[in-house]
């Protein structure tokens, strides 16, 4: 379409001739409202994007039964903003030569936080702690 013509199809319809694409032969350009495009592309560069954070949860090994559920829900917040979250098992005297325990008291996170969570990292132990990695299902 010729220039002129493409000028007085904007015109009549109330609307700008915006050059989209200058460098091929011919050029690309649009109708469109202007003002309307400029605004939309602003609040698209405004919109946050928001990282992946890592959260800790720290657990003992002889932590009790309610203790841990209320560790387990915070866990299942943190996975539902899409959040990884660590459970760091921490050891503290003779503990450290019952890792077992830790074991079984990890499984029971897993298997209670499966329908939100899967194990990204299955336990490392490192010094006098043991931790796992949850992150979020798709």
């Amino acid at each position: 379409m010729k220039k002129h013509d493409a000028l007085s199809k904007a015109m009549e319809l109330g609307l700008d001739l915006v050059e989209v694409s200058p460098d091929t032969d011919p050029p690309v350009c649009r109708l469109l409202d202007y003002g309307k495009h400029q605004y939309k592309l602003s609040k698209k560069s405004h919109q946050k994007s928001r990282t992946v954070q890592l959260k800790e949860i720290r657990v003992r090994p002889k932590i009790g039964a309610h203790d841990l559920q209320t560790k387990m829900k915070n866990a299942r917040k943190f996975l539902e903003r899409k959040d990884r979250v660590l459970v760091n098992m921490m050891f503290r005297g003779r503990e450290r030569a019952h890792r077992d325990m830790a074991k079984g008291i990890f499984d029971e996170i897993i298997i209670s936080l499966a329908d939100i969570a899967k194990v990204e990292s299955q336990a490392k132990s490192t010094g006098r702690s043991m931790g796992i990695i949850l992150t979020p299902k798709a």
